[in-house]
């Protein structure tokens, strides 16, 4: 993305990255260049899940079984759902999994199928936690998922990398108010990636119903996420003009970089430090 924003931005927007002016001219780039380059950085996602089963093939001759699991079968053109985070209960990486039936109709899909990549860790003495993984990678064996769901082993800052510029959607539905901020959204959304996710965390001002969704917790938080994939995500994404650019998600994507971009910085953060409470502070200290 850093070169597409240094083509329209002007090259000097990182020196002054949590400037509104720079982040307004995400407006200005062309839809299909947008688009061109997500793909392309979808594209390089894949890539590297797939070589990562091979060389577990190779190295390790694990069997086919679970080299399906590390994503082998998943297609480019598929809308891409990602979660990406420690596996620990309250943030509930099971929940999707919670109405097979309706899991199974939106994966198996014939005109528009959904895809989800999971990747994460659980700390060795977290039994819960390590349980939640053990469900997602059993379902990502399953047959009857067809292959649409991946569990990618040996997450770490690189995969993220990868993860957060590659995904189309970024999924976060943990057990309010638990979540204490959520940067990984925040980097997926600097990328152009919308955030699904519940209102928790970040997403309580970084939501503006432009750039992704947003539901409450209510006793049924896997039927409102499903409801939103099936109203509003799925169709908004594969709804495509006479170039195959689908505008209205690349709308979503242009707000979810000028939202990300303008707001979530270190820079604005000891920024607003500094003058709404170092500054003062030193000043009164000298009276």
């Amino acid at each position: 993305m850093e070169l597409l924003f240094n083509r329209y931005m002007g090259t000097d927007w990182l020196a002054d990255h949590d400037n509104l002016f720079y982040w307004e001219l995400v407006n200005e780039i062309p839809d299909r260049e947008l688009w061109d380059t997500h793909l392309w950085l979808k594209r390089k996602l894949l890539e590297v899940v797939r070589e990562a089963a091979r060389l577990r093939w190779t190295r390790n001759h694990a069997s086919s079984s679970l080299i399906m699991t590390g994503g082998v079968m998943l297609d480019p053109s598929v809308l891409t759902i990602g979660f990406a985070r420690r596996f620990v209960t309250y943030k509930r990486a099971e929940l999707l999994f919670e109405d097979m039936d309706r899991l199974l109709r939106l994966v198996t899909d014939r005109w528009r199928p959904v895809q989800i990549i999971f990747a994460g860790k659980a700390h060795p003495a977290d039994d819960p936690g390590k349980l939640i993984l053990q469900k997602i990678f059993n379902a990502a064996r399953d047959p009857r998922l067809a292959g649409r769901i991946a569990f990618v082993e040996d997450y770490g800052e690189q995969l993220a990398q990868y993860l957060v510029h590659g995904v189309d959607v970024w999924l976060n539905n943990p057990l309010p108010p638990m979540e204490a901020c959520g940067t990984s959204g925040m980097k997926a959304g600097l990328n152009g990636v919308p955030s699904l996710s519940i209102m928790d965390g970040w997403w309580w001002e970084g939501h503006n119903g432009r750039n992704g969704w947003a539901f409450e917790h209510t006793d049924d938080d896997a039927a409102a996420i499903y409801r939103l994939l099936e109203e509003q995500v799925i169709p908004l994404y594969y709804q495509v003009d006479g170039e195959s650019v689908p505008s209205g998600w690349v709308r979503m994507m242009k707000e979810a970089i000028r939202v990300c971009g303008t707001r979530y910085s270190a820079r604005r953060m000891v920024k607003e430090y500094v003058n709404r409470f170092y500054a003062p502070a030193l000043l009164e200290a000298l009276k």
